[in-house]
């Protein structure tokens, strides 16, 4: 009896020794399927993180590249306005010298048609021009003159 028990008892051992090691290797392979479906999705995360970051990096070179390109048209342009208030600048001169020129084109239209005028007046009389006319006239005779040939010294 005795050894029946310890033979039984031997055999329920073995039985549960072979259970826990069933046991053992579902708990294994369950944790295996576990750690590995941890890491996928852990990967995944990853993945997804590296395609952002590789996304976020080419829409920065091409915002560094826009940028740059911005840069060097408003450089242009801003070239382009300072060459354009330059040429403005020159028109301005170009204008008060024109004005200039007209003022003196009109003295001296003024001046020759008084002259003009005294010529025909003294032409008119038969006395030579500036003598026995008018003060005025003659000066502006004289004038006329001195404006048509600066050279000459009549007086």
């Amino acid at each position: 009896m005795l050894t029946s028990m310890v033979k039984e008892h031997h055999k329920e051992q073995v039985k549960r020794k072979q259970e826990q090691e069933v046991r053992r290797k579902e708990a294994i392979e369950a944790s295996n399927e576990l750690t590995h479906s941890l890491v996928e999705h852990l990967n995944v995360g990853v993945a997804q993180t590296y395609l952002n970051q590789k996304r976020l990096d080419a829409e920065a070179k091409q915002l560094h590249v826009g940028a740059t390109n911005f840069a060097k048209q408003t450089h242009q342009w801003l070239q382009l306005i300072d060459n354009f208030s330059g040429a403005l600048k020159e028109l301005g001169d170009v204008e008060n010298w024109a004005r200039s020129i007209e003022s003196d084109m009109l003295v001296i239209q003024q001046t020759l048609e008084v002259a003009y005028k005294a010529s025909r007046a003294s032409q008119a009389t038969g006395a030579p021009a500036g003598v026995g006319s008018e003060p005025s006239t003659s000066a502006a005779a004289a004038t006329a003159t001195a404006a048509i040939n600066p050279s000459s010294k009549e007086t």
